[in-house]
């Protein structure tokens, strides 16, 4: 049997969200939810999670549920530049494997978690790591909050983008006020913003210049590509569970913990 692949899981945490304030606090089944992020996280077989947070309450809440935390600046432009400093604390370099999962993200898969980190370490010729499943809804297809990638034979991401790709020229109508397109074929697939880095790489990344393409998306993988490095990326059969961004969503999650705790069907991927 091959040895077991450590890596190391870290989960940005920000107390302030416009949307849904103190979001990693919010009570999930009797639980902060990063709590619940990092507990989900573990199983998946990581060496060790580590939240990265930017305030002392959210240290503090992972502390009472034995969650390992770092407090990290406030300042930090996004994600990334605070999982580098993660990086840094906990002395991480070379080709150690990080995964960075969403500290939104409940109900993420582990086995999903772990491949990330598996496909990482199979691919010498990429910096990065991530995941898709396909699309099965047009709607979700001309969503531009969902993002879009596509891959080359290698299975290696081209690019990524909030506009529908690829696009089917023959397969849609088109007028000057709607689109009525057909799902191409194979289907389109939506990127999940679950990611693997080697940490030399991520403690490199916010030294990067930012790319024209990342400003006009708003997508920060997009350095990456830009720059001419390469992201593996890992097709799952279906999506994960819902995140959590708005207040809806949050109901919508603790009725899920809530059916799964009184024994009703598990919380199944959108």
């Amino acid at each position: 049997m091959a040895p077991a692949l450590p890596f190391t899981v870290l989960v940005p945490a920000r107390l302030a969200s416009t949307r849904l304030p103190n979001k990693p606090l919010a009570d999930i089944a009797g639980l902060p939810m990063v709590v619940r992020v990092a507990q989900r996280a573990l199983a998946s077989g990581a060496s060790r999670v580590v939240v990265a947070a930017d305030d002392a309450r959210i240290v503090d809440a992972c502390a009472a549920h034995g969650v390992q935390a770092l407090l990290t600046r406030t300042d930090h432009a996004s994600g990334s530049d605070r999982l580098a400093e993660a990086c840094t604390l906990l002395g991480l370099d070379g080709d150690d494997v990080v995964v960075n999962v969403q500290g939104d993200e409940p109900l993420i898969d582990p086995a999903l978690v772990r491949r990330c980190a598996e496909l990482l370490a199979e691919r010498a010729d990429c910096v990065m790591s991530t995941a898709a499943h396909p699309l099965t809804e047009v709607a979700d297809y001309l969503n531009p909050n969902v993002v879009k990638v596509v891959l080359d034979a290698a299975g290696r991401a081209l690019y990524f983008s909030r506009a529908p790709i690829p696009w089917q020229r023959d397969g849609a109508t088109v007028t000057a006020h709607s689109v009525a397109p057909a799902l191409p074929q194979p289907a389109p697939l939506r990127h999940l913003g679950l990611y693997g880095y080697r940490a030399a790489f991520l403690r490199r990344f916010p030294e990067m210049a930012a790319a024209p393409l990342e400003q006009t998306e708003a997508l920060e993988q997009l350095r990456v590509l830009w720059h001419g490095e390469r992201i593996a990326v890992h097709v799952a059969a279906h999506g994960p569970g819902p995140g959590v961004d708005t207040p809806e969503d949050l109901a919508r999650v603790r009725a899920l913990f809530a059916s799964m705790r009184d024994g009703g069907p598990a919380a199944r991927g959108r």
